[in-house]
């Protein structure tokens, strides 16, 4: 697979009006107000958890951060530049079970790639895209060649139809290859999973455990089996009928299912 380059140009409107043609009818797109299209939790999620709150991420016309709660079975209108491309990121939260933003992995939108009619369609596969777009403005402050918004985001897309990102793609250190990739190039071979230590936890329930990845398979293990638990670096949260296990390094606590 080729690698994919950012390159080293400044975005400016007459290019994103080529995206605009390129993408859709400019006249869809070219706007500064769109209604956010949150997509559906994982089934495994509600059934557990309920509907969750959203904390969505995204810049202003303005090109500063902003943040906003949206809670369950609501929606939210936003403002953003339509000069570049920007990301839009939303965190699925349950704050009547202690599960607060950032445990969860995030859906997500790359404007203008999934701006259509006034709305924003956001999707749990470019939730990746969002947070790599994140990591790229966090790893590149003085680098300003190799900006976010010049990356090629839908051949980045394409990865998900590949073999090298099979799997969760969650299991990658994304912050690691932002900071490559500003330093060098973007390179496929980045992408592998964070080793991850076993870790037995006598937890009582078999399962199915789910995991905070929408794209993580879930752990069953059978009666005399041992609760062997994958843990990676921070916070691990995995749930189940019985309640939320938190593993943090050599510690973990297990909190029951609040009805």
């Amino acid at each position: 697979m080729r690698k994919l380059r950012l390159k080293p140009i400044l975005v400016n409107v007459s290019a994103l009006m080529l995206v605009c043609l390129l993408v859709t009818n400019c006249k869809d797109i070219c706007l500064s107000g769109y209604f956010l299209e949150l997509p559906e939790a994982p089934e495994s999620w509600v059934s557990l958890l309920g509907q969750p709150h959203w904390r969505i991420e995204w810049i202003d016309p303005g090109g500063v951060k902003k943040i906003a709660d949206v809670p369950p079975d609501s929606g939210l209108k936003i403002e953003i530049p339509v000069e570049w491309s920007n990301p839009v990121t939303a965190w699925p939260y349950w704050p009547d079970h202690n599960l607060i933003p950032g445990l969860f992995k995030p859906s997500g939108a790359i404007f203008p790639f999934d701006a259509k009619d006034g709305n924003i369609f956001l999707s749990w596969e470019a939730g990746v895209d969002s947070i790599f777009y994140w990591e790229l403005l966090l790893a590149n402050e003085n680098n300003y060649s190799r900006i976010p918004a010049n990356f090629d985001w839908p051949r980045f897309r394409d990865l998900f139809y590949t073999d090298r990102l099979n799997g969760d793609p969650w299991l990658v250190n994304w912050r690691s290859v932002a900071e490559r990739t500003v330093s060098g190039n973007f390179d496929t071979r980045r992408l592998v999973p964070e080793s991850a230590e076993s870790r037995v936890i006598p937890v009582s329930s078999g399962g199915p455990w789910y995991g905070v990845s929408p794209f993580t398979e879930p752990l069953v293990f059978l009666e005399g089996e041992l609760s062997v638990f994958p843990i990676r670096s921070g916070v691990n949260v995995w749930i189940s009928s019985d309640g939320v296990l938190r593993i943090n390094g050599n510690a973990w606590v297990f909190s029951e299912m609040k009805n």
